[in-house]
C-alpha cells in the first residue's frame, strides 16, 4: 500500500479519517492536508479512476491489521489425526478405556485412526478384528462417523473416524 508521496497518481479521490468524502484533489494538496492533521495519505483502491486515498494513521492501521490476523490465527482449529491401537483379542474393560480416548479425541474435533494389528495366528480370524472396529464405530456414532471403513492392509486393519459436524 503506497503512502504519502510514494503514490504515483497526479490526482486522487480523498476520503477523510471519519469516512466523509473530500473530493478529487491534486496529490500534493492531499498530502499537505494529511500532514496538517499529523496523519498519512494511504492509497486504498489503486484500480479506481482516480485512485481512492484515505487520510489515516498508517502505523495504527498496520498494528490493528496485525492484531486481527493474530486473533484469527488463534481462533482457528487445526484438525489432527490421533491414533488409538487395539488388538483383536482386547478385553471389554481395556476396550472401554480405548473408547474413552476415542471419545475425547473426537470431542476435541480431531480425526481418530483406530488401528488393529494381527499377530501370529490371529490372521486366521480377521473377522474378529473387523467386528471389534465396527463395535467401536457403533459406540461413538454420536460423536463421529467412519470416514474410512475397516480394511486390511497387510497385518493391520485400519479405520478412520471423523468428528460430526455441528
Amino acid at each position: 500500500m503506497p503512502i504519502n508521496l510514494a503514490i504515483e497518481a497526479s490526482t486522487v479521490r480523498v476520503v477523510d479519517e471519519d469516512g466523509s468524502q473530500i473530493g478529487v484533489l491534486p496529490l500534493q494538496e492531499a498530502v499537505a492536508r494529511a500532514e496538517k492533521k499529523g496523519l498519512d495519505l494511504v492509497m486504498m483502491a489503486a484500480k479506481a479512476d482516480p485512485p481512492v486515498c484515505r487520510i489515516m494513521d498508517y502505523g495504527k492501521y498496520k498494528y490493528e491489521q496485525s492484531k486481527k490476523a493474530n486473533l484469527a490465527k488463534k481462533r482457528q482449529h487445526v484438525m489432527q489425526i490421533k491414533e488409538v491401537k487395539v488388538g483383536a483379542n482386547t478385553d471389554s474393560h481395556d476396550l472401554e478405556v480405548k473408547l474413552k480416548q476415542v471419545r475425547k479425541f473426537l470431542g476435541q474435533g480431531n480425526k481418530v485412526k483406530v488401528s488393529l494389528r494381527f499377530r501370529g495366528r490371529e490372521m486366521a480370524h480377521t473377522n474378529r478384528g473387523a467386528d471389534q472396529l465396527k463395535f467401536i464405530a457403533a459406540q461413538v456414532e454420536d460423536l463421529g462417523k467412519p470416514e474410512k471403513m475397516p480394511n486390511l492392509e497387510g497385518r493391520q486393519m485400519i479405520m478412520v473416524l471423523a468428528p460430526q459436524k455441528k
